[in-house]
């Protein structure tokens, strides 16, 4: 097997990058003297895939929330779970699932070698019994009720929702009571067998750790299933127009919520690492803690200084962000597009350009002493066909024109809506 070594001299950082036989990723990022060590092991498999192509070229669709729903399902076993386990080894375990990704991962200052042959081990061994699957469907509908509760997952999905209407990722990742009702123990097996292929999937390790620990980890693994091939996943571009300008739901909050978002015309499944960095310097610079929009608004009393922005993207999707409490969230909404406007209309300036930049390298360059930060970004960038260096290399080498095109790109009013979660009606 043929191990891969990628070293950027600028950070002083060296990832190991091996093709297992079974078709696994495995990436190592060695960062001896750390006293933590992280491992990740996942599928690009979320809940924006809802279809399985069967051998036979038919589809079946999945109920929504069955990334989420299997994510739970997968630390249950005939004996111990793997949270009893890792109890053992010292371990702090966890998961994840997302719109395009589910991922196990560990944490552990010791015995990483024990712990991680007990991740290798639940993720590759399923065990579902209808029993256990309805059980789970109650649990799941509880955690489902609170997410309806939450005022910032709300003004969330419903801009989704509003952005993607015809689309799966405007879904809830977790589903609905009435979708999870319509899981099965075959509907897991079914998805597992098609989405947790190792040539579907990518380990990855970071902190006091060895190459060859984790290769000898990763051959106990079982052999990939004979004749057995990973689901695809297609991209198909979504250039339809907002369901709505807008819409509100009432919550039990003191003060309404907003987030207004841009969805993007993509012409490719995944943004570019270029992409990815030009975004973040643009979100910067428009309402950044540094800008003159977010020193307004917090004036102006229009919004608090929890206002944030952010790019929300992944495998056929990207959203820009920008929400927070407001009293008046169509206000706050309106000064944001204007300030998008005025940047579009007068360009953007270098000493912003150049003040940005830098800040987002710094923060880069940090990113490097995290060992779950590591980790988890060694696996996405992977399943987005990029290596982790990409967008370090990209923020370097970004220019003045390359912020200004990427203005024009991402900020079409025609693509942009607002959701509001506003207080309950005392009427």
């Amino acid at each position: 097997m043929k191990v891969n070594e990628i070293t950027n001299s600028a950070l002083g950082e060296t990832v190991f990058e091996a093709k297992h036989p079974s078709g696994l990723t495995v990436l190592v990022m060695p960062k001896q003297g750390y006293s933590t060590s992280y491992a990740a092991f996942a599928a690009r498999y979320g809940s924006i895939d809802n279809i399985i192509m069967k051998a036979d070229s038919t589809a079946l669709s999945l109920p929504a929330g069955t990334a989420h729903f299997l994510e739970h399902k997968l630390f249950e076993s005939e004996e111990l779970n793997a949270f009893e386990r890792f109890a053992k080894t010292g371990a702090s375990a966890n998961a994840y699932t997302s719109f395009d990704m589910t991922a196990y991962v560990f944490s552990c200052a010791g015995h990483f070698r024990e712990s991680l042959d007990i991740l290798l081990d639940f993720v590759s061994k399923p065990f579902f019994t209808q029993e256990t699957v309805e059980k789970e469907q109650g649990i799941i509908g509880q955690e489902i009720g609170m997410y309806n509760d939450d005022p910032g997952w709300q003004v969330f999905f419903g801009l989704l929702k509003l952005l993607y209407p015809a689309e799966p990722v405007g879904i809830d990742i977790a589903g609905t009571p009435e979708s999870i009702a319509q899981i099965t123990a075959q509907t897991l097996y079914e998805c597992y067998r098609s989405y947790y292929h190792p040539a579907n999937m990518a380990l990855a390790a970071v902190g006091d750790v060895s190459v060859q620990q984790v290769l000898d980890a990763v051959d106990a693994l079982p052999a990939a299933r004979e004749g057995a091939q990973p689901a695809k996943r297609l991209f198909a571009p979504d250039y339809s127009k907002p369901e709505a300008a807008s819409a509100e739901k009432q919550l039990a909050v003191s003060m309404p919520r907003f987030m207004l978002g841009f969805k993007e015309r993509m012409s490719a499944a995944q943004l570019t690492a270029k992409q990815s960095v030009l975004s973040s310097i643009l979100l910067d610079i428009i309402a950044g803690k540094a800008s003159v929009l977010y020193r307004d608004l917090i004036a102006g009393r229009l919004a608090n200084p929890g206002f944030s922005s952010e790019c929300f993207s992944g495998h056929g999707y990207c959203v820009h962000l920008f929400g927070g409490d407001s009293p008046d969230p169509q206000a706050a909404a309106q000064a944001v597009r204007e300030k998008i406007a005025s940047l579009k209309s007068a360009g953007i300036d270098s000493a912003n350009f150049e003040r940005s930049r830098r800040n987002l390298y710094g923060q880069m360059i940090m990113m490097y002493n995290s060992t779950d930060n590591l980790a988890n970004a060694l696996v996405s960038s992977h399943f987005a066909g990029q290596r982790l260096f990409d967008e370090f290399e990209a923020c370097k080498a970004v220019t003045l024109d390359d912020i200004n095109q990427r203005l024009e790109e991402c900020f079409d009013e025609n693509l942009s809506t607002v959701s509001i979660v506003s207080p309950l009606s005392t009427a």
